[in-house]
């Protein structure tokens, strides 16, 4: 059974309230439900979490490693500044999908750079909550294909 860390960012425990005309209606935790129902679907466990502290992000990523099979990260703004970040992930060697609500190449031009792609086994980004099912199916396959 696949081990999936499913790790969220700043500001996303306000999924629901915070502009839903960018990020939808639906609540983190509603994310975490679909998702847990997906793992069950497609014979993987979750672990399932949200900081607005970059440190407990990193840490996160650290703990990952030798634990976890792979790493769906949501890292809000701080995939645009983050460097700290993009080594955690380098260091840690657990393939990790980088995942947005929103499409960041159709909004303001800083959130056009992210310092995860460089390290991330893919993006997935502009398909709301429904994309952390994507980004679920895009990992799993790619650890199937590392296999």
């Amino acid at each position: 059974m696949r081990r999936i860390l499913i790790l969220n960012g700043p500001n996303l425990n306000l999924l629901g309230t915070r502009q839903p005309e960018v990020y939808g209606a639906t609540t983190l935790a509603d994310i975490e439900k679909m998702c847990r129902a997906h793992a069950e679907t497609c014979g993987a466990t979750i672990d399932f979490a949200q900081s607005n502290h970059e440190g407990v992000l990193i840490d996160s990523i650290h703990a990952a490693r030798g634990e976890q099979d792979g790493i769906i990260l949501n890292a809000g703004a701080l995939t645009h500044t983050s460097i700290a970040l993009m080594d955690a992930i380098s260091s840690a060697e657990v393939p990790v999908v980088e995942l947005h609500l929103s499409n960041i190449h159709a909004r303001e031009s800083f959130r056009h750079k992210s310092w995860i792609a460089p390290v991330a086994v893919g993006q997935i980004c502009g398909f709301g909550a429904r994309g952390y099912v994507l980004a679920m199916d895009a990992l799993l396959g790619h650890l199937e294909a590392a296999k």
